[in-house]
């Protein structure tokens, strides 16, 4: 019930922040509305749907790609207060107290949690080849360390993170306009019915089902986990954050599609600076630079 309750609240986000409200009401085909009245709303019904066709990219023009900016801009406001009062002192600290190898044996253990659905992705996306790697990663690092460390690497069966918003992009569904998101971060359109998809394939989902206390928590210092990993590239970050936060979340997301497509070309972002776990792990704005919303 509580993950129902989670996936509902993330849609609202989107529902309110792609502004789908107050204009449209039960009586829109009414005979009796007046025409000038029929006609605003129909202008505004087309610019809606042309604006959520848009398959966002960083070199955009910022009434392209971001729309909705004016909104986002507050929400981003809001997300960074919390990383700045909560979320960054609490991953400033993890790093501090906690040992790099229990850190480091925590986040192998849930993307290898995570393996099962990267093959499944794999397999939609018509690459058998590359889903047998990740199954073979799964079982080979579930049955030599339970997922505790990352043998199958050594073996050259490298981790590839997938999303079903990716998946999605890989067959050609544009993202529609940038969204930042409440407590989730950077999104779009298409990276929101993609997260509501994997919230389903979270093996805590089902382990945890009845476990409100564990669950909560592991989704807690899921998000510290991420946090503290770009503790030492956040500097990158001056001037306008937001807008540079968009565009490299837009960027790493078009890139992550061309290069499962093989068309990817050069980009500005090295993939050891933003490594790809989740993204759509870390709750808050430049936190969830890669991907925000895993975390439901």
């Amino acid at each position: 019930m509580h993950r129902s309750i989670y996936l509902s609240i993330c849609l609202f986000s989107l529902v309110s922040s792609v502004h789908v409200f107050a204009e449209v009401n039960t009586d829109v085909e009414n005979e009796s509305l007046k025409t000038p009245l029929r006609t605003k709303i129909s202008a505004k019904a087309q610019q809606l749907q042309t604006q959520l066709k848009v398959d966002a990219s960083a070199a955009q023009a910022e009434e392209v790609k971001d729309p909705f900016q004016p909104l986002n801009r507050k929400i981003y406001q809001f997300n960074d207060a919390i990383d700045r009062t909560v979320v960054r002192p609490i991953a400033v600290q993890y790093v501090e107290k906690v040992p790099q190898d229990v850190r480091g044996s925590y986040t192998n253990f849930r993307n290898n949690l995570g393996e099962p659905w990267n093959v499944v992705n794999q397999l939609i996306q018509g690459r058998p080849t590359r889903a047998a790697k990740s199954l073979g990663r799964f079982t080979i690092n579930t049955l030599t360390t339970l997922g505790l460390a990352d043998p199958a690497r050594r073996l050259g069966l490298s981790h590839e993170d997938e999303r079903f918003g990716t998946t999605l992009g890989y067959y050609g569904v544009a993202s529609g306009p940038y969204i930042m998101l409440p407590f989730l971060g950077p999104s779009s359109v298409r990276g929101v019915i993609g997260t509501a998809v994997d919230s389903q394939t979270r093996p805590q989902k089902y382990l945890l089902e009845d476990e409100d206390g564990l669950y909560w928590t592991d989704q807690f210092w899921r998000a510290i986990d991420n946090r503290s990993e770009i503790l030492d590239v956040e500097g990158v970050l001056t001037g306008d954050r937001y807008a540079q936060i968009r565009d490299i979340y837009l960027q790493r997301t078009n890139y992550a599609i061309a290069e499962k497509k093989g068309t990817e070309q050069d980009t500005l972002f090295l993939e050891d600076d933003f490594e790809e776990d989740s993204s759509e792990d870390i709750p808050f704005d430049e936190n969830n630079i890669e991907s925000s919303e895993e975390d439901l």
